[in-house]
């Protein structure tokens, strides 16, 4: 599977720099795959390549004899930092769905159509320098591009880490509480604009 190969800045204080979700039970694939995509628009996140809202840059899927199915995904997405046009915040998403399969399900006693199955959300974010370039192409300034680094631009770089730091947890706590799972302060009191479609076994009616 495609992999960006370089990575500018990670954000998180992980070994890989990645956060990982998970989540299996009942749930709707679909409705969760199009509510996300709506998430990532409202949050003004856009695809790398035109600037829309293309976010999908890989999909592979994997049926077995008894029809369930195995997939990945990759989704790569971009945002503009405000106030240091020469940064742009990216997150990586992998997903790996395994024995994804259709059920049904009884609620307030009416029969609906549903997956089980258990996903996987791996999210890498990080932070592109977009004037390293502009330094390595002019040799005069190669020498520049450290000092600019570690005394110039230094503060602006920390308080934007910390910035997609706590935007990549609020997607956690946004993926957290679509699943129905437990959440933590203090991004756990949040408006409820993407009903959840899951029915873990621990809520059952």
């Amino acid at each position: 599977m495609p992999h960006r190969t370089k990575i500018d800045i990670k954000v998180m204080p992980t070994s890989d720099g990645q956060i990982v979700m998970k989540y299996k039970d009942v749930f709707d694939f679909k409705l969760f795959y199009e509510d996300f995509h709506e998430y990532l628009i409202e949050n003004d996140w856009v695809d790398d390549e035109d600037k829309l809202d293309h976010f999908e840059t890989f999909y592979g899927e994997r049926v077995d004899r008894n029809g369930m199915k195995e997939l990945w995904i990759e989704w790569r997405v971009t945002k503009k930092v405000l106030d240091a046009p020469y940064l742009k915040y990216f997150l990586d998403f992998n997903f790996h769905i395994i024995a994804l399969t259709e059920t049904e399900i009884i609620r307030d006693g009416l029969k609906m159509r549903a997956n089980k199955g258990e996903i996987e959300l791996k999210v890498l974010p990080s932070i592109t320098r977009t004037y390293n370039d502009k330094f390595e192409k002019i040799p005069l300034f190669k020498e520049l591009k450290t000092l600019f680094n570690r005394r110039i631009y230094r503060e602006t770089l920390e308080q934007r880490k910390k910035e997609l730091y706590q935007e990549t947890y609020a997607f956690q706590n946004w993926f957290k509480q679509w699943f129905q799972l437990k959440r933590h302060l203090p991004y756990q009191e949040i408006k409820d604009f993407f009903p959840s479609r899951a029915w873990p076994s621990h809520m059952k009616n």
